[in-house]
């Protein structure tokens, strides 16, 4: 599938290629992308995150809950992805919603992180003041001695988001900036309406 593609209707298929092409060629994190969500204040905030699952209904990012993303998404469960491939010179921007994943794909996803990720989990107050990279090291080492084998249970607040798309646009770069621009919609009573915008 390529930006000249008029016959695909599915823009999960459309992600499916763009990504598969994306791994094969990106030189690292192919599924490194920006998750953007909104405070109580209005105020939108940006970080890098990376994709850890799709499925049908959506795109599944970890973090920790009580982070300032997970504070934002519990106030406002509107939310932005952004993928950019440079090298490809393609993006893909997707709008929609969140739901948290179940607590049974939250631990299978854990158990397959390294150990001292799982750790980290429990030693990271996520997006609290910090007062010196010591401290970390300090609640590291306190669960690195409380869990000393590989049976490290999954923390409360750690789990993850299933971001439902209702809107995608794929985005091609081409010669003097006359960029192709596709998006889906999703239509009332499901399935998605495809247009196309000016570059």
């Amino acid at each position: 599938m390529t930006h000249t593609d008029q016959t695909e209707t599915d823009p999960f298929a459309w992600f499916a290629r763009w990504m598969a092409e994306a791994e094969a060629s990106e030189p690292s994190d192919p599924n490194a992308m920006a998750v953007v969500t909104v405070g109580a204040n209005g105020r939108p905030s940006a970080r890098t995150i990376l994709l850890k699952g799709t499925d049908p209904r959506g795109f599944v990012f970890y973090t920790n809950t009580n982070s300032r993303k997970g504070d934002e998404l519990a106030a406002n469960q509107a939310i932005s992805l952004l993928f950019h491939w440079k090298s490809l010179g393609r993006q893909i921007r997707i709008e929609g919603s969140v739901e948290p994943v179940t607590s049974a794909e939250a631990d299978a996803y854990y158990a397959t992180r390294p150990r001292i990720s799982r750790l980290g989990a429990w030693a990271s107050d996520q997006s609290r003041p910090l007062s010196e990279r010591a401290e970390l090291e300090r609640r590291l080492k306190h669960f690195e001695e409380k869990y000393p084998g590989e049976d490290i249970p999954r923390p409360p607040h750690w789990s993850g988001y299933r971001v439902l798309p209702d809107r995608f646009e794929f985005w091609q770069n081409m010669e003097f900036r006359l960029h192709d621009r596709n998006i889906f919609t999703q239509a009332p009573g499901g399935g998605w309406t495809r247009g196309k915008l000016f570059p």
